[in-house]
């Protein structure tokens, strides 16, 4: 789950780490009290969208030379009005894709003079397990540029949980960005502030980018996102209460509502698979075959014939979808139940492109004779290799 840039930022002010002042606008006549409630004498107006690139990014139907979802505001009035220019609008940027993101927030904060950027984040190291640090003193907007031609500018390192972080590895960070004198210090004090809050709030990524060092010498988080564990949110109702359902997937937020693995994919063809492994596997044969899979959707072990309806209800319902393939390797999952799921959703909603079904394992025999004798035009497939091959024929074809 992520949060927007002005959540991330409270939650780094309540443990103490370094942020600007700022104020969250949802409706553009709260922008100049928001703004005027603001020390000056620059303010920042930045659109909130769960998207990175935005100061670089543009405004569907935009102006000539209008500036992008990050702009500097010399009075209340201007920030204001750039506020108002920005919330409603459709903002594109390198990560959200062509289709962009709308603006229903915006983030005015206190302006920050700037003599360095720096680029830090926490994550989770999925090869070792462990909570990994990732620095650069290359921050600001163009760090995918430094990853891809300059990686040697990154330095990346992890903590072993059995001996725990120490000021040791504050001050790694710290020399590792060419701080000094005072500033090591703070960056010590502030990798132990961040390691602290990712611990807490179960996070998955934490990344400040730019850490700004001001003209005195003093860091600041200047921007922040965060991402946490889908998992462990039960155990934090104030961070599940920030959530915003509106910068999410609409199949992928109803997916999650009836316990369904579902990812949202640029193919053609859609995939019901039990098991993740599975699931994959399902994936890469289709793109073996010639084709592109249009969703990673994972029905899991114990699907009920509800469950199942809806994964295939969620599958039709995106446009980009030409065929279905459901493969089923019946374990715990009982092959009649997906075949009775399958056929009560294409009942509700239709069949309108080619449907191949794979079956195997607990009931399968009475699964294949549900879809037989089903009245459904229905392709059957022996095995997965089949399937795919089956199903990119029908739709290529």
């Amino acid at each position: 789950m992520n949060i927007h840039e002005y959540q991330a930022k409270a939650l780094l002010r309540s443990y103490g780490a370094p942020v600007s002042d700022g104020r969250a606008v949802l409706r553009a006549e709260e922008a100049k009290t928001a703004a005027g409630e603001l020390d000056g004498p620059l303010w920042v107006v930045k659109a909130q969208i769960h998207a990175g690139g935005r100061g670089k990014g543009k405004f569907k139907e935009a102006e000539a030379g209008e500036k992008g979802g990050v702009r500097i505001a010399k009075s209340v009035e201007e920030a204001a009005t750039e506020a108002r220019k920005m919330l409603g609008r459709t903002l594109v940027t390198h990560q959200t894709g062509a289709p962009g993101k709308q603006v229903n927030r915006i983030y005015i904060e206190d302006g920050s003079d700037i003599a360095r950027e720096l680029y830090l984040a926490l994550l989770v190291d999925r090869q070792t397990s462990r909570i990994a640090f990732v620095c650069s003193t290359e921050g600001g907007m163009d760090i995918e540029e430094v990853a891809a031609q300059t990686p040697e500018k990154i330095l990346s390192f992890s903590v072993d949980p059995a001996s725990g972080l120490s000021d040791f590895h504050g001050r790694r960070v710290a020399f590792a960005l060419g701080l000094e004198g005072g500033q090591v210090k703070q960056c010590v004090a502030l990798i132990k502030t961040l390691y602290k809050i990712f611990v807490e709030k179960d996070m998955e990524m934490l990344e400040i980018n730019p850490l700004i060092v001001t003209p005195d010498g003093q860091l600041k988080c200047l921007d922040a996102k965060m991402g946490f564990d889908g998992n462990a949110i039960y155990r934090h109702p104030d961070i599940a209460a920030l959530r915003d359902e509106t910068e999410e997937d609409p199949k992928e937020l109803a997916a999650s509502k009836f316990d369904l693995n579902y990812i949202a994919l640029d193919g053609e063809i859609g995939c019901m698979v039990n098991g993740a492994g599975l699931a994959m596997a399902t994936m890469d044969i289709i793109k073996l075959y010639g084709a592109e899979p249009a969703n990673f959707l994972d029905v899991g072990g114990g699907a009920t014939k509800e469950k199942v309806t809806e994964a295939f209800k969620i599958i039709t319902s995106d446009p980009n979808v030409k065929g279905i393939l459901v493969n089923i390797f019946g374990g715990i999952m009982r092959c009649d139940i997906i075949a009775e799921g399958v056929i009560a959703a294409v009942k509700e909603v239709g069949l309108k492109v080619p449907l191949v079904v794979r079956l195997e394992g607990t009931n399968v025999e009475k699964g294949k004779e549900i879809i037989n004798t089903s009245g459904l035009d229905v392709i059957a497939a022996d095995n997965l290799s089949d399937a795919a091959q089956k199903i990119v024929k029908a739709v290529k074809g």
